[in-house]
């Protein structure tokens, strides 16, 4: 964890690069510090993955609307400082993305952080952790 889950209207697939985004989104959240200037997602953890919506209805359907909904799901435990500072960075690099495209068509974005508290099970397995870990 954390995971960035994007869910965006398919009519937007052929207009920008969704895997560029991806990467953008993953380096923004890399480069995010807490209040004592630690990274505050660890780089074997961080994850963004997109999906195109198989089936979607935007406001009142009479133009071709765009949406890209971002979720950004984190461990509990960061200060609402840091918190803040995260979602406007994962904003701001998203609205950079899309203001090109946004110039020529309706797009809405939104982006919610949710922590992950009162888990009931919590499984992993990985071996990308080691790779970051500093010895």
């Amino acid at each position: 964890m954390p995971h960035l889950v994007i869910l965006y209207t398919p009519n937007l697939e052929a207009a920008t690069d969704m895997t560029a985004l991806c990467r953008v989104l993953a380096d923004t959240m890399l480069a995010v510090k807490d209040d004592e200037g630690q990274q505050v997602f660890p780089t074997g953890g961080t994850r963004v993955l997109a999906y195109p919506a198989a089936h979607y209805a935007v406001a009142d359907g009479k133009r071709d609307y765009a949406f890209v909904y971002l979720n950004l799901r984190m461990a509990s435990g960061r200060s609402d400082a840091t918190k803040k500072r995260a979602g406007d960075a994962l904003l701001a690099s998203a609205t950079a993305h899309f203001d090109p495209l946004m110039k020529e068509r309706l797009i809405g974005i939104t982006l919610q952080m949710d922590e992950s508290s009162g888990q009931v099970y919590d499984g992993k397995h990985s071996n990308l952790h080691p790779l970051f870990q500093k010895t």
